[in-house]
């Protein structure tokens, strides 16, 4: 179940969500933001480039974060 996060102050997860990627990817350049036109998710940047959308789910009553990070296949030139 996606709960809303736009509305409801008590739920943003933003400060916390950001220090964790911070100290996870040693880096205190990424930030979290809510998304103007969603209210089901959350963008990550680092910097001003985008890396990927954090949504939100409940199950069993534990809340949890969905981290999805599109890699495209340009990025991935020189590499293979």
């Amino acid at each position: 179940m996606v709960i809303q996060l736009g509305s409801d102050p008590s739920i943003q997860p933003v400060p916390a969500l950001n220090a964790y990627l911070r100290r996870r990817f040693d880096n205190d350049n990424i930030r979290v933001v809510t998304r103007p036109k969603k209210m089901d998710s959350l963008e990550a940047y680092i910097g001003e480039e985008f890396l990927g959308v954090l949504f939100v789910e409940i199950e069993k009553g534990r809340r949890s974060y969905i981290f999805e990070l599109p890699i495209l296949d340009v990025d991935l030139e020189g590499d293979l």
